[in-house]
C-alpha cells in the first residue's frame, strides 16, 4: 500500500450529478446550473466561464481547452478541441531564435470559447445566455481574493506590472479583497447576447484586433476570423479490464495512455511503496521520448498513435526497465509547470464532460487585449524552432499541447472522469491517480490526497527554451523509508511540502448504484459538490 493513505476532505456524494472545478465558486455555478434542468453540456459552459473570472491566472477567454464529452442516451463520445493556432505572421524566422515567455509575441489564437460554444450548439439544454450570467456577476462584483490567487500574482508581479490594465486588476489585492472585472464583464454580456462566435466575427473580435495592434502582438482579426474548433474522436486503450479514453493530438493525452500500457505489465499492488514509485517513473521516461518524436498537429505532422499505443511498443518499454536502476534518458531532441485549469461533471442521465483549459503560464502573456478585459495566453511559448522537431512553429499550426482529459469506463459504462492542471506534470499525475483508483482500490478523495512526484528529463519542458533538470521531484510525505530506497536506486530527488501547479486534481466516480462520488484537491482552491 500507499503510506498511510488518509484523506482531509470527506468524500462529497449524490444521486443526480457532481461537479468538481478548481475554485469553489465555479463548482457552484456548476451545481446551480444541472439543479436548474441543465444538463452536464450546460454546467461545464457555466463552470468554463466562471473559472475565466475567479481563478484568471489559470484560464480566461484569451486561452485553449480541450473538452471530453459522453452523452449516455447515444453513447457518443467527441473531444471538442479548442486549441487555437498560430498566428499567420508567426514564423520561425520572426522570432530570431528565441520566442519570449510572456508578452505580445507571446500570444497565439485563443480557441477555448469556439470549442464551448460549438459544444453547447450541439448538445446544452438551456438557452446559452442562462449559462454566461453567473460569469458575469463574478466579473462586475467581484470575487473574493484567495491565498491562491495572491500567491500566482505576486510570484508573476512583473510580467502583469508591463501591462497597465492587468497591473490595475489584478495587483495589490490583500486577503479576501473584491477582485472586480468591469470590462470583463462588459464582453462577457456582449458573448451572452451576441453567441460565442461574436469573439471571432463581432464586435468582441474588433475590440479584440484594437488591442492586440495596441500591444503589438502578431494576432490580427484574420485569425481570429479563421478559426474553428475542431470535433474530434477520443483515443483509448484497455488497462486491467478498464477502457481508458483521452483527448487525442495535438493533445498528448496518449501519453497518458502509453504509460498505463507500459505499467501494465507490472503487478503494481504487489510491489513496495518505492518500487511502485521508481516503475511509474520509468514508464514516464520512455512515453516521453515518444512523446518528443511525435507528438504534433496531426493535421501537419503524422502521429502514429497505434504504434505508440501498441502491444508491442508497451511490451518494449517495459523489458528495458530495470527494478533496481533508474535511467537517465534525456530527450533527443529539444519541467514545465504549466498553470491551467480542470473540471468535470456528471449529470443525472450519465452525461459527462472532462475538461481542461488554460492560459499556459500563470496569468498567460499578462497582456490584457485593450478595453476587452480579456487576458491573453502565452502559449506561443511552446513551440520548438529547430529544423526537422514534430512540433516546430508553423504559421497556422496547433502547438503540441500538454492539455489532457481522461475518462474511464468499465463494462462499457462511465465509470469516472478526472484530470489536473500542471503543464508537463498533467499526465504524470494522472497516472499516479489513475493507478491508485484502478491498482490499489482507493477511493477518489484518499487517491488524490496521496503524496505525488513529478520527473523532469532533459530537454523536456512545455515551454521555451525547453529545458529540464533531470529531478524527481517528491512530496516529503512519501517518508524517509521510501525516499532513500529512491535515491539508493539512482534517482536525484528534489524533496518539497506540497507540489501546487500540478497538483489541483479533480475526480468523480459513478459508483454500481448509479451514485456519483466526487473529490478535490487540497493542495489549491478546488472543490467539489454534488446532490
Amino acid at each position: 500500500m500507499y503510506p498511510t493513505p488518509r484523506s482531509h476532505r470527506p468524500l462529497i456524494m449524490g444521486r443526480h450529478g457532481a461537479v468538481g472545478a478548481n475554485h469553489p465558486l465555479a463548482s457552484q455555478a456548476g451545481l446551480d446550473i444541472l439543479r436548474a434542468g441543465g444538463n452536464a453540456v450546460d454546467a461545464a459552459v457555466a463552470i468554463s466561464l466562471a473559472l475565466g473570472v475567479c481563478e484568471p491566472m489559470m484560464w480566461g477567454l484569451g486561452g485553449d481547452g480541450f473538452y471530453h464529452l459522453f452523452m449516455a442516451k447515444s453513447g457518443r463520445a467527441e473531444v471538442f478541441n479548442g486549441s487555437g493556432p498560430a498566428p499567420q505572421a508567426a514564423t520561425p524566422e520572426r522570432y530570431g531564435g528565441a520566442i519570449p515567455l510572456t508578452g505580445p509575441l507571446s500570444i497565439s489564437v485563443p480557441g477555448s470559447l469556439a470549442a464551448v460554444g460549438s459544444m453547447h450548439a450541439a448538445h446544452g439544454r438551456l438557452p446559452w445566455t442562462d449559462l454566461v450570467m453567473p460569469a458575469i456577476a463574478l466579473a462586475r462584483h467581484g470575487f473574493a481574493a484567495t491565498h491562491t490567487f495572491r500567491h500566482f500574482a505576486s510570484e508573476n508581479q512583473a510580467c502583469l506590472a508591463a501591462d497597465a490594465r492587468s497591473r490595475k486588476v489584478f495587483l495589490g489585492h490583500g486577503l479576501a479583497d473584491l477582485v472586480r472585472q468591469p470590462e470583463l464583464a462588459r464582453t462577457l454580456e456582449e458573448i451572452a447576447t451576441e453567441g460565442a462566435q461574436s469573439f471571432y466575427h463581432g464586435r468582441v473580435a474588433s475590440r479584440l484586433a484594437h488591442g492586440f495592434a495596441q500591444a503589438g502582438a502578431l494576432l490580427i482579426e484574420d485569425d481570429l476570423a479563421g478559426f474553428e474548433a475542431e470535433v474530434q474522436a477520443p483515443i483509448s486503450i484497455r488497462y486491467r479490464g478498464f477502457e481508458i479514453r483521452q483527448t487525442p493530438p495535438n493533445s498528448t493525452g496518449f501519453v497518458l495512455l502509453e504509460m498505463l500500457k507500459i505499467v501494465e505489465n507490472f503487478d503494481l499492488p504487489a510491489l513496495s511503496p518505492a518500487e511502485r514509485v521508481h516503475v511509474l517513473v520509468e514508464a514516464k521516461k520512455r512515453a516521453f521520448r515518444d512523446r518528443e518524436a511525435h507528438g504534433a498537429d496531426p493535421r501537419f505532422e503524422a502521429v502514429p498513435i497505434d504504434l505508440l499505443l501498441s502491444e508491442a511498443q508497451a511490451s518494449a518499454h517495459a523489458a528495458a526497465i530495470d527494478l533496481d536502476s533508474a535511467a537517465e534518458l534525456p530527450l533527443e531532441t529539444q519541467a514545465a509547470q504549466g498553470d491551467t485549469t480542470y473540471f468535470c461533471v456528471i449529470d443525472a442521465q450519465g452525461n459527462a464532460v472532462s475538461g481542461i483549459q488554460s492560459l499556459n503560464s500563470a496569468f498567460g502573456s499578462g497582456v490584457t487585449a485593450g478595453d476587452t478585459g480579456v487576458l491573453m495566453n502565452n502559449r506561443m511559448a511552446y513551440w520548438h524552432l529547430e529544423q526537422g522537431h514534430a512540433n516546430r512553429l508553423v504559421p497556422g499550426k496547433r502547438v503540441r499541447h500538454t492539455m489532457n482529459a481522461p475518462m474511464v469506463f468499465k463494462d462499457g459504462a462511465l465509470w469516472g472522469v478526472l484530470g489536473t492542471p500542471g503543464g508537463d506534470n498533467q499526465v504524470q499525475v494522472n497516472l499516479q491517480v489513475l493507478v491508485a483508483m484502478l491498482d490499489v482500490e482507493l477511493d477518489p478523495q484518499t487517491a488524490i490526497e496521496l503524496p505525488r512526484w513529478t520527473s523532469s528529463q532533459s530537454g523536456q519542458s512545455a515551454n521555451f527554451p525547453h529545458e529540464g533538470d533531470g529531478a524527481l521531484t517528491i512530496e516529503s510525505d512519501f517518508g524517509e523509508e521510501v525516499l532513500g530506497m529512491l535515491e539508493r536506486k539512482g534517482h536525484r530527488l528534489a524533496r518539497v511540502g506540497h507540489l501546487e501547479g500540478p497538483c489541483a486534481m479533480q475526480a468523480i466516480r459513478v459508483m454500481p448504484n448509479g451514485v456519483r462520488v466526487a473529490a478535490s484537491d487540497t493542495r489549491r482552491d478546488g472543490w467539489a459538490l454534488a446532490y
